[in-house]
């Protein structure tokens, strides 16, 4: 009897902290950094529009307004920078839309077969992380798989499952076993 309630317990505690952690991450905003590509449109101006990338001072060069800070905003933040800048000197209530066209790479390191900085793709897990990077070697330890992630102005490390959600820029690593 005892067992069988020590079992239930443990898979309502596992829901629990798998609930938390889909819960927490459907809340993450996605904030620019350098190398991440976005698509201004102001609608009315083409030539205020275009395709841009987040350098690496963070920030977009438009034409007009020149330098806006990207690095550690939200689209919808970006979007009102933007719109503050060009009103009311150079347009009268511009209507400003933003979207990423190309977020930065992740990478990884470790005990895969091909590390190095691969393409992002929305939806990306550790276990497609490491297909992309060529699969594990023989050595890796599968269970101790680790990413840093930037988060706001700190840095997390955390131990994570294979069917954890990547971030761009993360960096994944697959330590090696010793036995």
């Amino acid at each position: 009897m005892n067992k069988k309630v020590n079992k239930a317990w443990l898979l309502i505690t596992m829901f629990a902290v798998v609930t938390a952690f889909a819960q927490a991450n459907d809340k993450i905003e996605y904030r620019l950094a350098a190398g991440d590509t976005v698509r201004v449109t102001v609608y009315g101006h083409e030539d205020l529009s275009g395709e841009f990338e987040v350098d690496g001072a963070g920030r977009i060069s438009l034409p007009l307004i020149r330098d806006v800070t990207a690095e550690g905003r939200t689209l919808q933040e970006l979007e009102e920078s933007i719109t503050t800048k060009l009103s009311p000197d150079y347009l009268k209530q511009p209507r400003v839309s933003a979207e990423i066209l190309n977020y930065r790479p992740f990478y990884i390191i470790g005990e895969v077969s091909e590390p190095g900085s691969y393409p992002y793709v929305n939806g990306m897990t550790v276990i497609n992380a490491v297909a992309v990077a060529g699969g594990f070697t023989y050595r890796a330890r599968k269970g101790r798989i680790r990413i840093v992630r930037e988060s706001g102005d700190s840095t997390v490390n955390l131990e994570v499952a294979s069917d954890t959600p990547v971030m761009p820029g993360d960096v994944i690593e697959v330590p090696e076993r010793f036995f």
